[in-house]
């Protein structure tokens, strides 16, 4: 038995690139239902043709919209929440539209999964949201203490609620290994900051890692993986190789350094040999909650230019080549 077995699936955000990796998994381990919940009729009926799975469920809907949820809710065992305004200068420029997604949506995620009996959800978080410096990631870090908050008031229900945090999706839409790959014919390749790292993870990988926290989550816990950084302009240089650099300054809201746990959290967080959990600070979590584990020491950090994993030039060619 595997945790999906015979069991519903609701992804929020569902025509996206996690949810798309997600669902083709998810179908290989056996789900009885599968509802894909999102907003745009076009990728839905796209995704629909694309998968002709007749376990699959289409509902055009918005988290902003409860009753909508509700309606959505019903019957579902596990809801993987990816669904948010996610672009940093759009969060930036467009900043309540951002609120009402990534704020009010995983609030009304979590009284209709309560109210619905719904028995497990993950929200996807994104490092952006450990000392957020833009909006897009302070929205996410209030997003997070709702959901673990949600643990507190679930009253005799039995709906449990976890995050699991990652650094930046690399090769999803959006992201910067296909925006190289679209211009390194011009002979320039645009950076903001030559000193700039981030967090590397796949898409499989952040899926892989989303399964295994639904399977081991209690209720509360922040899960972070252990997983390698690399230099941004080692990345432009495996992609276009033969391309001139341009730098051009920090964008707005955009970090140098992305960072997943500071000292502050990390008083309070376990680390095990490929991942780190994030404790809840409520009177209902306990230590024996977690076993296995290690305390980490005083002024532990985990950002990407303090990383102990480094990617270099060659192991990016080939991980490149590989999407």
């Amino acid at each position: 038995m595997n945790a999906l077995e015979n069991k519903t699936i609701l992804v929020t955000g569902g025509t996206g690139s996690f949810g798309k990796k997600f669902i083709r998994k998810a179908l290989k381990l056996g789900v009885k239902k599968i509802i894909v919940f999102s907003r745009d009729e076009l990728k839905q009926y796209e995704m629909k043709q694309e998968f002709r799975d007749e376990r699959m469920r289409f509902f055009i809907g918005d988290v902003r919209d409860k009753d909508r949820l509700y309606r959505a809710f019903d019957g579902v065992d596990f809801v993987i929440h990816a669904a948010a305004m996610k672009h940093v200068e759009a969060c930036e420029y467009n900043p309540f539209e951002a609120v009402k997604t990534n704020i009010n949506g995983a609030q009304n995620i979590i009284e209709a999964a309560i109210d619905r009996g719904v028995k497990k959800v993950v929200a996807l978080s994104t490092d952006k949201a450990c000392s957020p410096v833009n909006l897009y990631g302070a929205t996410k870090l209030a997003s997070d203490k709702l959901f673990v908050a949600a643990n507190s008031y679930v009253g005799d229900k039995n709906t449990k609620f976890a995050v699991v945090r990652y650094g930046n999706v690399v090769g999803s839409r959006g992201s910067v290994v296909p925006f190289f790959k679209k211009i390194k014919d011009t002979g320039k390749v645009p950076i903001t900051d030559d000193r700039m790292t981030r967090f590397w993870i796949t898409l499989e990988q952040g899926v892989q890692f989303v399964l295994d926290n639904l399977e081991r989550m209690q209720g509360g816990e922040i899960f972070i993986p252990k997983i390698p950084s690399m230099n941004v302009t080692d990345l432009a240089k495996a992609i276009a190789p033969k391309c001139e650099i341009e730098i051009i300054g920090i964008r707005p809201g955009e970090k140098l350094h992305e960072a997943m746990i500071m000292e502050d959290d990390a008083r309070h967080t376990v680390e095990y040999d490929d991942h780190y959990v994030i404790q809840p600070e409520f009177s209902w979590w306990t230590n024996t909650n977690l076993r296995g584990g290690k305390q980490l020491p005083e002024g532990f950090t985990y950002t990407s230019d303090n990383n102990t994993d480094w990617l270099t030039i060659e192991q990016l060619k080939d991980l490149v080549e590989e999407m």
